[in-house]
């Protein structure tokens, strides 16, 4: 699963390259990949000027999670003898396998399972070493989510691979003015299925959010893995397929500010950012529960621990860093905020400040097996004919 940046705001790193201090080689650096709009600049300058020592930092925003996996997988990825030769040939100075040169980078939870896999990631050995303070203050589901075996599975006795820094969910957001024609906005899941928004909606394309919310409005976890036991599931997806003008995992803002549809599903770091800038568009959390994302700092595997990546860690799970995260990037922090009523603007309030009844109903989009996987991807398909 991909999210995308959408209309990124002034307050996110903007540079190519976000870059403080100077000096030679030998001087102490850290080198951060990280999703593009997910780390305001000022953050980062704070964290310089707390270190005492002289240190060079290098914060290289990426567009989307998706590029920073396969930069981790090109990282790993062992060249083939014949083309090392053929490349030498051409270019003598080659030193065969590319190898990480980042401290950290930025992977979305979904991605961590395959990471993990592929051992492109290594564990944070700083929390075996009790380097992290901060860890402590993460609510255990946050704990539980980033501990896993080294298949990738959730395992209580497994280690620690990922370290959330914010987190958001996906979300219904429409155009008021169209719904008001109709006399209602959308509160739950089961709105989708009203009448008078036949081929008004945008879905995501993508076999587990769309079946995952169908999931939910029958009662069931976005992470069943049997879908054949579900009545009514296939029945309720084709009469939802009904109401849907289209499928995009990117481009399902830019009809809704328009008006060609009404209503669409989307995540909140696409949505919250527009929402200021167009009063037309509302959004609204299902009361029954939805699917949540967390971005989390991963160590690429073959890096040496240093301290630096677990002080920068630390740093942003301390509350009033992690505070300046959520409000800036309007996202949701892993670490408890005191936010008030006039940090952010009023359309977000209710979306950053999530409903802890509904927040336990929503679930992580977990790792399935491939049976499982496969029955998600052969129903989307046939839906959707």
């Amino acid at each position: 699963m991909d999210r995308r940046s959408f209309l990124l705001g002034t307050s996110t790193l903007a540079l190519s390259q976000l870059l403080f201090g100077c000096g030679g080689n030998k001087q102490t650096q850290l080198k951060v990949q990280l999703l593009k709009g997910s780390i305001p600049g000022q953050v980062v300058n704070q964290f310089h000027k707390g270190l005492q020592q002289q240190v060079q930092l290098k914060f290289a925003p990426v567009e989307q999670i998706q590029d920073l996996f396969r930069q981790l997988q090109d990282w790993q990825q062992k060249p083939k003898a014949t083309d090392e030769q053929g490349w030498k040939r051409f270019i003598p100075f080659r030193q065969g396998q590319k190898t990480a040169d980042v401290d950290l980078v930025t992977l979305g939870d979904y991605w961590l399972k395959a990471a993990i896999e592929q051992k492109l990631i290594q564990p944070l050995q700083e929390v075996q070493g009790n380097q992290l303070k901060q860890w402590s203050a993460l609510d255990e589901r946050w704990k539980k989510l980033v501990t896993r075996n080294d298949q990738g599975n959730l395992d209580t006795q497994g280690k620690v691979w990922g370290a959330p820094y914010r987190w958001g969910s996906t979300v219904i957001v429409y155009n008021r003015d169209n719904l008001q024609k109709l006399g209602w906005t959308p509160k739950d899941w089961s709105d989708l299925w009203r009448d008078g928004i036949q081929q008004r909606i945008s879905l995501l394309n993508q076999p587990r959010e769309v079946i995952g919310l169908v999931l939910k409005k029958l009662g069931k976890s976005y992470n069943t893995e049997n879908l054949d036991q579900v009545p009514d599931l296939e029945k309720e997806l084709q009469i939802l397929n009904q109401q849907v003008k289209f499928y995009s995992s990117d481009n399902y803002l830019e009809p809704l500010i328009m008006g060609d549809t009404w209503l669409a599903v989307g995540w909140s770091s696409d949505v919250l950012p527009v929402l200021g800038r167009y009063p037309q568009l509302a959004a609204v959390i299902p009361q029954s529960g939805t699917a949540i994302w967390a971005d989390l700092w991963v160590r690429p595997a073959g890096i040496t621990t240093g301290t630096l990546s677990g002080q920068w860690i630390n740093f942003c799970w301390q509350p009033n860093t992690a505070k300046q995260i959520s409000v800036l990037t309007k996202s949701n922090s892993p670490i408890s905020t005191n936010i008030a009523d006039d940090d952010i603007q009023e359309p977000l309030w209710s979306l950053l400040q999530s409903d802890c009844k509904v927040f336990d109903k929503s679930e992580f989009l977990l790792p399935l097996p491939p049976s499982a996987i496969k029955q998600y991807e052969s129903l989307f398909a046939k839906i959707k004919v």
